[in-house]
């Protein structure tokens, strides 16, 4: 997780929830990477990327989703197949390599879920993925540009609906009792629950 997503300093506590490990272990590593000068640590006040540790990670995610993006456009993988290999993918040290993977693909701009790419100089531009389906009236219709789930689970619902980036949905009901909202997927309705529906962002058509 980069420091301007974070909004700074973050406890190894938090580090271990997200990750789903122990705070020890967490620790471990915190301060083998304080040693490497990647991030800033002190004890009992949490931790934050310098500089270079920044640099790295951005190096990192722009190779996780260069690879999303070659294994969905180029070898047909779903959108919930990509994350794990593309973790195993992003370890591949070869700058040259994921610079000549950018220009074959055609420079994309974002990865198949709609978050950008990192430039090859370190650029990061974070975009508003707009509204999420929950937010359109009935008849409003809106192209997905992105989730903000990114579990497998999540994407296997998706699949399953023919949900991907592109896709045009209309909202043709929603329920005040349960906040869930009926919509058209190619010609065909899916009810969609309240937490599904705040997890699909889409570019209003006006």
């Amino acid at each position: 997780m980069l420091n301007s997503e974070l909004g700074g300093d973050v406890s190894t506590n938090f580090l271990a929830e997200k990750l789903d490990t122990k705070p020890s272990s967490v620790t471990d590593m915190v301060k083998k990477l304080a040693e490497k000068k990647l991030i800033d640590y002190q004890k009992y006040q949490g931790c934050s990327l310098t500089n270079e540790g920044l640099k790295t990670a951005l190096l990192i995610v722009r190779k996780h989703r260069l690879w999303e993006v070659f294994l969905v456009d180029k070898l047909k993988f779903g959108w919930e197949e990509v994350h794990m290999i593309a973790e195993q993918l992003e370890h591949i040290q070869s700058v040259k390599l994921t610079n000549q993977l950018d220009d074959f693909l055609g420079n994309p701009k974002f990865d198949p879920h709609g978050d950008p790419i990192p430039t090859r100089d370190g650029v990061i531009t974070h975009v508003s993925k707009n509204e999420a389906i929950s937010q359109l009236q009935i008849n409003q219709e809106g192209i997905v540009v992105g989730v903000e789930d990114g579990s497998k689970e999540f994407f296997t619902f998706l699949k399953r609906y023919q949900i991907e980036l592109g896709t045009v949905l209309k909202v043709e009901e929603k329920f005040s009792f349960d906040d869930s909202i009926l919509v058209s997927i190619n010609g065909k309705e899916v009810n969609l629950s309240s937490i599904i529906a705040s997890k699909i962002y889409v570019q209003k058509n006006v």
